[in-house]
């Protein structure tokens, strides 16, 4: 027997309508849309007008369907902890990236994936970013593997059920392996899946007993930059200073 005391369905069609999109990173379209939620073109067609009016989504530049609008994300950022977190961590982050030549990004969990917050662009000629609000599925991001391994037990079990949906039982395995190595050393270092040439080093920005935020530089070998075995003690230096802004406790 359920729990909910009470129900909204239209309610309940918007937030599945800017869920799947926002999980589905691409425009779709009235009928697709229509498909991946089991729901007539007619049930969901006024309250797609209505997002759309309320700035919500969009119709997508090249008109083959509705895309998240960054208003979500904007909300987002009005939150207070948020804020505090950013108020924390740019000015170490600009700091680092100067230091040592590299772009760096905070990303925080969003149900099954990872999203950016914030990032400091590489200050020296050419560099490589990622961009603010970008998304990736946390069992596939360096940021992921970090906010998972720092999480409490219980957290990790919830968590288990929302991103291992869909992933091999020996992906499922890898993944838990490499978080307790994650947990033991405090930071993660990958070679990029997506990008020749991209380490990613990753250390957990902590409050409270937990990861809040990963802190991630894709470190981009250049001629006169430091190794990137020199830099991973610069960044996890700097995900601590910002643990302790976030707290309090500088």
């Amino acid at each position: 027997m359920s729990d909910r005391k009470y129900t909204a369905p239209a309610l309940e069609k918007g937030l599945d309508i800017l869920d799947l999109l926002a999980g589905q990173g691409q425009a779709m379209t009235l009928s697709q849309i229509s498909v991946a939620l089991e729901k007539s073109v007619s049930e969901i067609f006024r309250m797609v007008q209505v997002l759309e009016f309320k700035g919500f989504i969009e119709t997508s530049p090249a008109g083959d369907g509705y895309a998240l609008t960054n208003r979500l994300f904007r909300l987002g950022m009005a939150r207070a902890p948020v804020k505090n977190l950013l108020e924390a961590a740019l000015p170490l982050m600009r700091e680092l990236a100067a230091q040592v030549e590299q772009s760096c990004h905070l990303a925080q969990a969003s149900r099954e994936q990872i999203v950016v917050i914030a990032r400091i662009e590489n200050p020296g000629y050419y560099g490589y970013s990622v961009r603010t609000g970008h998304r990736r599925d946390i069992v596939a991001a360096t940021s992921g593997m970090v906010l998972y391994a720092f999480q409490p037990p219980p957290v990790q079990a919830r968590w288990r059920d929302v991103i291992f949906k869909d992933v091999a039982p020996d992906d499922q395995a890898a993944f838990l392996a490499n978080a307790s190595q994650v947990a033991r050393q405090g930071y993660w270092r990958a070679e990029s899946d997506l990008v020749p040439n991209i380490i990613d080093i990753s250390a957990p920005i902590m409050t409270g007993g937990a990861a809040i935020a990963a802190l991630t530089m894709p470190y981009l070998y250049k001629r006169g930059v430091r190794p990137v075995d020199e830099i991973i003690d610069d960044v996890r230096e700097t995900a601590a200073a910002i643990s302790r802004e976030v707290q309090g406790t500088a």
